[in-house]
């Protein structure tokens, strides 16, 4: 079963193309990892499926239903952003007690232990927080929600590393106890490789990868070695990048090897953060 579905959205601001074509499927249950650089596209896209904006053209249905003014999708809907605002008198307590009025599945003893976990003033001012105690309450309201579908717009990147770790242990071990669709907006490519179970890369509002996490990790290989060497090995491959040092090249490449290293030739495995730098650079030329 499909939570998202997109066909050719588009959104344009002006003569800027924020999303050109966009068409892609989230399944339910699952851990998605959405990347891609600043200005991708990324922020829109999550936009729209939470019906803070319309497509210019396209199709957009999320759990069957189009969004925008639609209760029914969003009660079941927590989009937690980066920048999240709260009205100016808010304490923190005053956060979750209103979350827990919009999220049926709001879970307060979770909360509770995420705040003592994150170390968050439940009286202090949400305006006088840091930023990686305001990162921390977006992060407590998304994963105490329980939502069907969460959305998490990088809201962790005040976060230090330690805290964001305990962002990433904590939502695996709920989510495997309260399987839900979240969708995880982020830079920190490495962090998250074993986090998620599904990629979407998109940049200049084009989807360049929409691939399971696990079918991507054997996709490309790096070949060092010899010039000519590594030309006749990767002849039948398509090429992601190259560097050239003297008499020795090295090519990222996609697909299996198929054969053994020979004449000198190193192989190397490709992080998942280093296909998407490659496979960015490679659209970009």
């Amino acid at each position: 079963m499909n939570v998202v579905r997109t066909h050719a959205l588009r959104r344009r601001y002006g003569s800027v193309a924020a999303l050109d074509g966009v068409s892609l499927a989230l399944a339910a249950n699952t851990i998605h990892g959405l990347l891609g650089r600043n200005g991708a596209g990324k922020t829109t896209l999550m936009r729209i499926l939470t019906g803070q904006e319309f497509p210019t053209s396209g199709t957009v249905a999320v759990f069957g239903e189009q969004p925008y003014e639609n209760a029914g999708v969003l009660s079941r809907v927590c989009f937690v952003k980066e920048s999240q605002k709260y009205p100016e008198k808010f304490r923190v307590r005053h956060a979750l007690r209103a979350a827990r009025l919009l999220f049926p599945h709001w879970d307060a003893g979770f909360a509770d232990a995420l705040v003592s976990d994150f170390a968050v003033p439940m009286n202090g001012l949400i305006r006088e927080l840091s930023r990686g105690q305001l990162s921390a309450v977006g992060v407590i309201i998304g994963l105490a929600s329980r939502a069907e579908l969460t959305l998490f717009d990088e809201p962790y990147l005040g976060l230090d590393a330690v805290a964001r770790q305990l962002f990433y242990d904590r939502l695996l071990a709920d989510y495997a106890e309260h399987p839900r669709t979240v969708l995880l907006s982020t830079h920190l490519i490495d962090e998250v490789a074993d986090l998620v179970e599904h990629v979407v890369l998109i940049d200049r509002g084009r989807v360049l990868i929409d691939s399971s996490a696990e079918s991507l990790r054997g996709n490309a290989f790096t070949v060092t070695g010899p010039a000519d060497a590594v030309e006749r090995f990767v002849a039948a491959h398509s090429e992601l990048h190259r560097e050239r040092l003297g008499g020795r090249l090295r090519v990222t490449v996609t697909g299996a090897p198929g054969q053994p290293a020979t004449d000198g030739i190193e192989l190397e495995p490709v992080s998942l953060q280093q296909l998407v730098v490659r496979t960015t650079q490679g659209a970009s030329r």
